[in-house]
């Protein structure tokens, strides 16, 4: 049997997931969470299979949450359930640890196959992604400044905006404060931008808050 949570913000979504899963038989939901410190929390005290994760989240962003959980249980299987399929989206949650991605334009069926291949060790890309990663995003040059950031200056990126200090962002991460400076210049060279509040307005305007 596949224990699952599912982590969205929308309490309708989650009642729906879960008809759907009630009428599996190997599939059962054990929890459910509506913010990342719910989903946190419930991982702490409980043994899942799978993280069934929409990417936006109302505190913490998609690919910050995949960061987390994937520093605190390297094996724990993660699908991400998104309205999202913007390639650059796509890629930053595989790349930072996801195991897999489906847009919530799927049938259902495709919903269950790719639970069933995650939690079995397995990776699945949504099959209308596939193809265009395949094509359009690895032959492609980066067409927008922050798609050319590593995910380490992407993730500081996220932190800073979020308001937190080069103290706080080097305590998380685990790393010095004169390194978070020196990921911090590098992300405004690469943004063309010189202060704090251009880059929140930088970050609001792309929508990176995934």
């Amino acid at each position: 049997m596949i224990r699952l949570i599912i982590a969205d913000d929308h309490a309708i979504v989650r009642g729906g997931l879960k008809q759907l899963f009630a009428l599996s038989t190997d599939i059962t939901v054990v929890g459910e969470a509506e913010n990342s410190q719910q989903l946190l929390s419930f991982l702490d005290e409980n043994a899942v299979d799978l993280v069934l994760l929409d990417l936006t989240m109302p505190d913490l962003g998609g690919v910050e949450m995949i960061s987390r959980i994937r520093s605190q249980y390297p094996a724990l299987p993660i699908l991400i359930l998104s309205m999202h399929n913007e390639l650059q989206i796509v890629s930053r949650a595989l790349k930072t640890g996801a195991n897999g991605y489906l847009t919530k334009d799927n049938d259902p069926e495709t919903l269950l196959t790719a639970i069933r291949r995650v939690a079995g060790d397995g990776r699945f890309i949504d099959p209308k992604l596939a193809e265009k990663m395949v094509f359009e995003f690895e032959s492609s040059e980066p067409s927008k400044p922050h798609e050319k950031l590593s995910e380490r200056e992407f993730q500081i990126l996220q932190l800073l905006a979020k308001g937190q200090s080069l103290n706080d962002i080097g305590r998380d991460l685990a790393i010095s404060n004169k390194t978070v400076s020196t990921y911090k210049a590098r992300l405004f060279e690469k943004l063309h931008i010189s202060n704090n509040a251009e880059l929140i307005r930088y970050y609001d305007a792309h929508r990176l808050n995934m």
